[in-house]
């Protein structure tokens, strides 16, 4: 590459770089944050998927989710770039949980936060607390299993579990935009795709009910339950977000490509209801096939952008390979971490603009078109699905 093709592609990322800082990103799927202090054993199990302690020798700063939140979260805090991780955890405890919180949330540049509150709340911040800290607007994404858990311990007879599961979803989807499954982690996204009967569904919930009485836990893992979940929301007709590929040891990564659920995406193809699948690593490129071929599909790279690190860059071209650009969203997953936050929307922003200035220097594309479909990658798809301009 010659000197001036050189200066050319400095000056049309710098021109992807310009238009990405001016939109307040949606993170159309996060969780919340802790609220207190985090010590280094703390720090580094909210910063990794694995359920067990690092291996001597290795923690999360030695990994590509360390070395990004090293190189972009520091400064924030205040501290030199790449510093060790435990100049890091030293230099956080310094400032406080409060004053540390406020510095990356809003550094992030997320202007709306859509919040699962469905996996260990009581830990972490919720919707209204999230949003506070930073004047968002934040929305709530009602997840699937726990709130069946929830209405099986209340005691709800088997005959009446799916119609008054129903009816509390119904009165959840009043304030929540979207309800999310994960059915990847409790069974696998092979499922069989065809909704379940009455009888099928009652003899499914009497013997799960049952048998959680008697084992004194409530873990819906009951694959026709599931599935009637599933087309519960479907008929709900909100925006359905499912897990897809990467995720913690409890779930089995090759039965979680999404290309395994094509049966059931064929069947909900005309419902109306639209699918958005999140992360999808390694499985991006069947993900961006899914959305190309099914009009409810959607996906993005969520956790996969953060957790990848200084990697990010090719999961995010994968991503642009062959979906259409309204169908492409961005989120974070951020649980815990408001380094997360930072980490996931910087990198997603440093990706596209690598990717769109290219794009733009070898004329590509146009100018005008760059700037949309990055609007509508950031935001606007997701305001779109989600019915966020109303509400």
């Amino acid at each position: 590459m010659s000197p001036t093709d050189t200066d050319h592609l400095a000056e049309t990322i710098a021109a992807a770089e310009t238009t990405l800082s001016r939109i307040p990103a949606v993170d159309h799927h996060c969780h919340g944050i802790v609220r207190g202090p985090l010590g280094a054993a703390e720090f580094d199990d909210l910063a990794t998927e694995s359920d067990w302690p690092s291996p001597s020798g290795g923690d999360v700063f030695d990994a590509p989710v360390g070395l990004a939140i090293r190189r972009l979260c520091a400064p924030v805090l205040g501290l030199p770039r790449h510093c060790t991780g435990a100049e890091y955890i030293r230099g956080r405890e310094a400032l406080g949980p409060q004053q540390a919180t406020e510095r990356l949330l809003r550094g992030a540049g997320i202007g709306t936060y859509l919040v699962d509150t469905g996996h260990r709340s009581a830990d972490i911040t919720d919707p209204g607390e999230l949003g506070a800290i930073t004047d968002a607007r934040t929305f709530e994404i009602v997840r699937l299993e726990p709130l069946a858990e929830r209405l099986a311990r209340s005691g709800v007879r088997p005959g009446e579990f799916l119609t008054v599961f129903a009816e509390r979803l119904d009165t959840e989807l009043r304030t929540a935009v979207g309800v999310k499954s994960i059915i990847a982690y409790r069974h696998g996204l092979d499922f069989d795709p065809s909704r379940p009967g009455a009888p099928e569904v009652r003899a499914a919930a009497t013997e799960w009910i049952a048998r959680c009485r008697t084992a004194g836990t409530w873990r819906l893992e009951h694959p026709v339950l599931l599935r009637a979940l599933l087309w519960t929301a479907i008929d709900a007709g909100k925006p359905i977000q499912m897990h897809v590929g990467y995720g913690d040891s409890d779930i089995t990564l090759y039965r979680c490509d999404p290309t395994r659920m094509t049966e059931f995406l064929r069947a909900t193809a005309d419902t109306g209801t639209d699918i958005l699948l999140l992360h999808n690593y390694p499985f991006v490129r069947e993900a961006g096939y899914l959305a190309q071929v099914y009009p409810h599909v959607y996906f993005d790279t969520g956790a996969a952008t953060g957790y990848t690190g200084p990697s990010s860059l090719a999961v995010i071209r994968q991503s642009l390979e062959l979906a259409p650009f309204g169908k492409l969203l961005f989120s974070t997953d951020a649980f815990g971490l408001p380094e997360l936050y930072v980490c996931g929307a910087r990198l997603q922003r440093a990706g596209l603009s690598r990717v769109f200035g290219e794009w733009l220097a070898e004329d590509a594309i146009a100018p005008e078109d760059a700037d949309r479909y990055l609007e509508l990658i950031m935001a606007g798809n997701a305001r779109r699905v989600y019915g966020l301009e109303a509400a």
